[in-house]
């Protein structure tokens, strides 16, 4: 597997050294990657569902599947007993990551999701991805969507100290990228990635691939929201990546 591009310091707001000008600022799009690029929220819906299970609790998909996205702890710590012995918590979290794995051979991106990493660079834009997932996991995914080469940085549940919807995976993410805030956008499929990158200061553009509403994600702040990365991609120019691009 192609290992992701360096970033290139050089591409930020400082002057340009022959002509004293100021270079183009740097900007680019935070990814998150289950649910909007790999097609995954409702594998890791029947995980979780399997895991509980295994560990005696039984936790509805439904309530499973609107949680997606959030970190393992908060996820579990929203859907199990306050009162429960937590000590069990890790082997809920494991079982899960195990029964996940099963389907790792056959994870495949969302409908044109390769093709918007491709346009985003193509565009001049750094392409970040930023996952609460380990770093197997992660591994996993970044092999279904074959895009490496087009990848500035990578960063998963170990590069946070809190996962969503606490703002630590983007905030990692914008520091790997060698990007400001205002010169940013995060690309995500659930309502904790719009809260997250909104205490950054980061504006959401989300796709509902994975499961959550328009509406949903339009009430939790996402500027934009598209049907999947297709739909996003058809709309480049008038979206608010290609604004980005454009420097808008």
């Amino acid at each position: 597997m192609t290992a992701p591009r360096t970033p290139d310091s050089s591409a930020g707001n400082s002057a340009d050294s022959s002509t004293g000008a100021p270079t183009p600022a740097r900007r680019g799009v935070l990814f998150d990657v289950d649910g909007t690029l790999i097609d995954s929220s409702y594998l890791h819906t029947v995980a979780w569902w399997h895991a509980f299970n295994q560990a005696g609790h039984d936790v509805p998909m439904h309530r499973i599947h609107r949680l997606i996205g959030m970190g393992s702890e908060q996820l579990i710590d929203e859907l199990l007993p306050a009162d429960r012995d937590t000590d069990e918590d890790d082997a809920i979290g494991a079982a899960h990551g195990a029964l996940f794995s099963v389907h790792w051979p056959g994870l495949k991106p969302t409908r044109g999701a390769t093709e918007l990493l491709r346009r985003c660079t193509d565009a001049g834009l750094v392409v970040v991805l930023a996952s609460s997932s380990n770093v197997t996991e992660v591994a996993a995914m970044r092999e279904a969507l074959g895009s490496d080469d087009v990848l500035t940085a990578v960063t998963t549940a170990t590069d946070a100290e809190q996962s969503k919807p606490a703002p630590d995976i983007f905030a990692a993410a914008l520091e790997a990228g060698d990007l400001r805030p205002e010169h940013a956008l995060v690309v995500g499929d659930a309502r904790w990635d719009v809260e997250s990158a909104g205490q950054l200061g980061l504006d959401a553009v989300c796709v509902t691939s994975g499961g959550i509403s328009e509406t949903e994600l339009r009430e939790a702040g996402a500027v934009a929201v598209y049907t999947d990365p297709l739909a996003l991609l058809e709309d480049f120019e008038n979206s608010p990546l290609g604004r980005l691009a454009a420097g808008g």
